[in-house]
C-alpha cells in the first residue's frame, strides 16, 4: 500500500481502522490529539465523531459536580463558599477540576444550573457571586478544546428552575423570576445554532423544581406555585422533546413531597422516580446522586455540618464502594450532571 501522508488519518492504515484507533482514545487525550493535524482536529471536534464513539461503546459517563471549594484565608467569609466544577471519572476513580468560567474567575454563580448534551456541559443562570443579582448567562464547556464558550443569554432572568439536555438541546422550565413569582414558562436552547425557542407553557407554576430526562422525555418534578411557597407538589409535568406537543401532568410522581433539588433519579426504564439517598442515613442531608451507567455516584452527609461522604453504588449487584477524595474534592455538592464523553 502506498502511503499518502497528506490525506490519510494514519499513514499506511485503511481509514476505517484509523478511525477505530482514534475513536478508542480516552477523552482526556482529545485536546492533544486534535493538534496533530487539521484532519484529526476536524474529525475529533465533529458531532459525527462523538456519535460514532457513542454508538460503538467508546464513550463513558463521568460526573461533573458544582462543588464548594476549600476555604481560602482572606478570600471570602466562611458563609459565602466559592464553587467550581469538579469531574469524577468512575473508571479511573480519579478527580479533576475544570477551569473556571472566564467571566467568573473567583467562583461560579450561586445556584447556577448545570446540564450536558453531546459530550458538552452547559452552565446557566444563578446569582452573581459578588452582587447576588440573578444573571442570564449561559456558558458551554467543550472537553475536546478544554475551553468555555459564551452562549446566547437565557431569554429572561429565572432562578431555581429545572434544566436538562438531550439531542443537542437544553431545556429549561419553571423556577421564579426576579420578583420571586413562580413560573410555568419553558424554553429550549439549540447548542449548535446558539438559539433559544419558546415552548408551550406548563399546566402549573413550579418553583424550585428539578429537571430530568428519561428517554426523549423532559420531566419537571414537583415545585410549588407563587401562593404556596414551600408546599412541594407530588406531581410532575412531562414534555416529549422529539414529539413536541403539550405538557402532560403525571400525578403522584414525587410522593416524598419535599424539595427535589439535585436528588431526583429514576429506576431503570420504569419511569419510577426515586430520591437519591432516601434509605441511607449517612447521606440524608444534602443528598445528591447521578447515574453513571453501571455505577451511580451518591453524596451527602449524616447531619448538618457533618463531613460529606461519597459512594459509588451498583444497585444491580448490591455493591457500595466508599470513595475518599482528598480535601480538594470533599466539599458540598450543590448540583451536577452526568456527561458522556
Amino acid at each position: 500500500m502506498t502511503c499518502e501522508r497528506n490525506h490519510q488519518l494514519i499513514p499506511c492504515l485503511p481509514e476505517d481502522i484509523a478511525l477505530e484507533c482514534l475513536a478508542r482514545l480516552h477523552f482526556s487525550a482529545h485536546r492533544v490529539s486534535s493538534q496533530v493535524c487539521k484532519g484529526w482536529r476536524e474529525l475529533i471536534q465533529s458531532k459525527d465523531f462523538y456519535y460514532h464513539r457513542k454508538k460503538y461503546g467508546f464513550t463513558h459517563k463521568v460526573a461533573c459536580l458544582v462543588q464548594a471549594l476549600p476555604a481560602e484565608s482572606g478570600s471570602k467569609p466562611a458563609n459565602q463558599p466559592r464553587y467550581a466544577i469538579s469531574l469524577f471519572d468512575p473508571l479511573t476513580r480519579s478527580w479533576d477540576r475544570l477551569d473556571q468560567v472566564p467571566k467568573y474567575p473567583d467562583g461560579l454563580p450561586m445556584f447556577c444550573q448545570i446540564t450536558s448534551t453531546e459530550g458538552k456541559i452547559v452552565v446557566m443562570g444563578g446569582l452573581d457571586p459578588s452582587s447576588w443579582e440573578p444573571v442570564k448567562d449561559v456558558f458551554m464547556y467543550d472537553f475536546t478544546t478544554l475551553e468555555w464558550t459564551k452562549c446566547a443569554d437565557m431569554p429572561s432572568v429565572r432562578s431555581f428552575f429545572a434544566a436538562a439536555g438531550v439531542d443537542g438541546k437544553v431545556i429549561i422550565a419553571g423556577g421564579h423570576d426576579a420578583s420571586k413569582n413562580a413560573l410555568n414558562s419553558a424554553w429550549i436552547f439549540d447548542i449548535k445554532r446558539n438559539e433559544w425557542s419558546e415552548l408551550p407553557r406548563m399546566k402549573e407554576e413550579r418553583d424550585e423544581c428539578e429537571g430530568i430526562v428519561i428517554g426523549s422525555e423532559f420531566w419537571v418534578v414537583s415545585g410549588y406555585d407563587t401562593e404556596s411557597q414551600g408546599n412541594f407538589k407530588s406531581s410532575a409535568e412531562v414534555y416529549d422533546v422529539r414529539g413536541g406537543g403539550e405538557w402532560r401532568v403525571v400525578e403522584d410522581a414525587w410522593r416524598v413531597r419535599e424539595c427535589p433539588r439535585s436528588c431526583v433519579g429514576f429506576r431503570g426504564n420504569t419511569k419510577e422516580l426515586i430520591r437519591w439517598g432516601a434509605n441511607d442515613q449517612a447521606v440524608r442531608v444534602g443528598s445528591f446522586g447521578v447515574d453513571l451507567g453501571k455505577w451511580s455516584l451518591l453524596t451527602g452527609s449524616a447531619y448538618q455540618g457533618a463531613p460529606h461522604i461519597f459512594y459509588l453504588v451498583d444497585d444491580k449487584n448490591k455493591i457500595n464502594i466508599n470513595i475518599i477524595p482528598d480535601e480538594t474534592y470533599s466539599g458540598f455538592v450543590q448540583s451536577g450532571c452526568a456527561v458522556e464523553i
